[in-house]
């Protein structure tokens, strides 16, 4: 029988620095539950909303795949590999941190704010060569459609990861329903949705909570109004 998680928007743990206000799925920073440190290798689920002309400052990572999803307004990077550009809506970005970076992070327009998804993913390799990569990513212009975002294949749609994990950015018209099969024996989901009401094996979900499911081969998504989400396949023992 699958296994589930719910957490409820309202749950989240959060952070209000005036010019960041930011919530936490899993514990981060001051944030800390002992049932909410990750779901398999999914460590950091961040939802952000920076100032304009507001970021943050140089700082270090190392042994994460740190993954960066824009919702809105345009997010600036600098790394100490060399890499400079700005990540907008429609682009995804990845940073394998490996054997340590750093970066800064600023919303490049003073006069609007800018929303991203910030997500850690535990690789299965340390130590690697770090490495940037940033692409356009094909999103759900259709509705009731699934479009992968991110793989462990570098070969594939969206970007790669050092992780058998599988990211898919899901679109559905009220009434829809769409069945999703796990890539990998011993992997879980975790949805999150963007916007909207969907229901996950009748389970009710609205705007920005978040549904592990595991111990399955498969699941279903229904929409009950209008929907966008993200599916996070990831290994459940890493």
């Amino acid at each position: 029988m699958a296994q589930t998680v719910l957490h409820t928007a309202a749950s989240r743990g959060g952070a209000d620095h005036g010019w960041l206000k930011s919530y936490h799925t899993f514990s981060f920073a001051s944030y800390y539950n002992p049932e909410r440190v990750n779901f398999g290798a999914l460590r950091v689920l961040n939802d952000d909303a920076v100032d304009g002309g507001r970021g943050f400052g140089e700082h270090p990572h190392d042994n994460m795949e740190i993954i960066s999803i824009p919702l809105s307004g345009s997010l600036e990077h600098k790394d100490s590999m060399g890499n400079i550009g700005t990540i907008e809506p429609g682009e995804i970005q990845v940073m394998s941190a490996g054997t340590g970076i750093y970066h800064t992070e600023y919303n490049k327009n003073k006069d609007q704010t800018v929303k991203f998804l910030q997500i850690w993913v535990f690789p299965n390799k340390r130590n690697v060569e770090p490495r940037y990569d940033q692409v356009k990513i094909d999103t759900p212009e259709k509705p009731n459609t699934l479009v992968q975002i991110l793989s462990p294949n570098p070969e594939d749609a969206g970007v790669w990861i050092h992780q058998d994990a599988w990211f898919n950015l899901g679109k559905l018209e009220k009434g829809s329903l769409i069945a999703y099969s796990l890539q990998k024996k011993g992997n879980g989901a975790y949805i999150f949705v963007l916007e909207g009401d969907i229901e996950i094996n009748g389970q009710p979900l609205s705007t920005r909570d978040g549904f592990g499911i595991w111990d399955t081969d498969n699941f279903t998504i229904e929409a009950s109004a209008d929907a966008e989400f993200l599916i996070m396949d990831v290994p459940m023992e890493f």
